[in-house]
């Protein structure tokens, strides 16, 4: 099978994955806001089976409309990642069963599976659990980009307060 097979193969595994994992992890909570997270301009490495790049985050709150700012990292820890983008934007549903807006609760690592794909203008979804005692899930991150390249993989994610 070559390269450009097997990518697509699992990208398609993944998408088809996602919509449940995600149904599974959203049970153990209520949707407390959103998390809307901007690559910094620059930041992006891209070894193939491994990517990384620094986030800008702005957690708004459905209740009380309170904001946080975060700051982090996001990338492919494991799988493939052919991606030369320029920008990229990713919108997080937060779910919690026990969340306390006003304090950074989101700080932490969450890891999970994601794929995406984009000529020009492209798009991509993950599912991502963890924060604060793995009680937190966000999902079902949907993210837009301009660039070239398809990536597919297992996803992590590293927030702390941005103040």
């Amino acid at each position: 099978m070559n390269k450009h097979l097997s990518l697509i193969v699992a990208t398609l595994a993944l998408l088809v994955a996602t919509p449940a994992f995600a149904k599974e992890v959203s049970s153990a909570g209520t949707k407390v806001g959103v998390l809307t997270c901007h690559q910094v301009e620059g930041s992006k490495v891209n070894l193939l089976i491994h990517s990384t790049a620094q986030l800008r985050c702005t957690f708004d709150s459905t209740a009380g409309g309170s904001r946080e700012h975060y700051k982090g990292e996001t990338g492919v820890g494991l799988g493939i990642d052919m991606h030369f983008k320029k920008e990229e934007t990713l919108v997080f549903a937060v779910f919690s069963a026990d969340f306390k807006p006003g304090t950074h609760q989101l700080a932490g690592k969450y890891g999970g599976a994601g794929a995406s794909a984009g000529v020009g203008v492209g798009a991509g979804a993950q599912v991502l659990v963890g924060g604060n005692n793995r009680s937190i899930s966000l999902q079902p991150v949907i993210s837009g980009n301009t660039g070239v390249g398809a990536a597919a993989g297992l996803t992590y994610l590293y927030l702390e307060p941005d103040e």
